[in-house]
Order: structure tokens, then C-alpha cells, then sequence
């Protein structure tokens, strides 16, 4: 079947899927959150090379797919803490996957 844009069905499915996650970023920042809550500095300090900038960026993306949300907490200083909502647990099976994958890949490209 095609899309409205001449685009045909499968091919947008995978197309938003890799707009969705795409980046060298936003894959680590769903693994650091999918074990709990945290707050950005922590998020920061476990996604490793990321700028500010940048992990802000990926945040706000990842909010607007709907794969994390933002939790404001009225303390002083104000706390912020983001957490992987249920659509973004329905990664969880993908990941595994992936690493699965990627250990394989690491013993191909290493091997002599």
C-alpha cells in the first residue's frame, strides 16, 4: 500500500522508525534511561562525548516522538528528571537486539 506521499507503506514505517532514533545520540540516551529516572547531569555523565547542547537537543526529540517524558518537580532549585515512557519500553526488545548484534559485529571486524 502507499502513503499519500507516493511512498510505499513499509518504506515510511522504517523511514520514521530511523528519523525517530537516528543519531549517534539518541539510542544511548534511551538505554541510559531505560533502567531509571534521571536527571540531565546523570544522563551526561553516562552518554559519554555528549556536548550539553546537544543532550538537550536529543531530549527535547526524544520527548516529541514520545519515547521519554519530562518530569518538572517543584523543589528549589526547580528539578527536572526525565523517564522513558511505556511507547519507549516498546524499544526494549530492539535494543537487545541491537547490542546482540553489535557484540557479533565487534568479534567479525576484530578477527584477522
Amino acid at each position: 500500500m502507499m502513503t499519500r506521499d507516493g511512498c510505499p507503506e513499509n518504506v515510511m514505517a522504517i523511514k520514521d522508525a530511523i528519523e525517530a532514533l537516528e543519531g549517534k545520540w539518541k539510542i544511548l540516551i534511551m538505554l541510559s534511561l531505560s533502567q531509571n529516572t534521571k536527571r540531565f547531569r546523570e544522563i551526561s555523565r553516562e552518554v559519554n562525548g555528549i556536548t550539553d547542547k546537544v543532550l538537550s537537543k536529543e531530549l527535547k526529540h526524544l520527548e516529541i516522538n514520545k519515547l521519554i517524558v519530562r518530569n518538572e518537580f517543584n523543589t528549589f532549585p526547580p528539578t527536572v528528571a526525565y523517564s522513558i515512557t511505556e511507547h519507549g519500553k516498546s524499544l526494549e526488545p530492539l535494543l537487545i537486539e541491537l547490542y546482540r548484534w553489535g557484540m557479533k559485529h565487534r568479534e567479525e571486524v576484530m578477527r584477522d
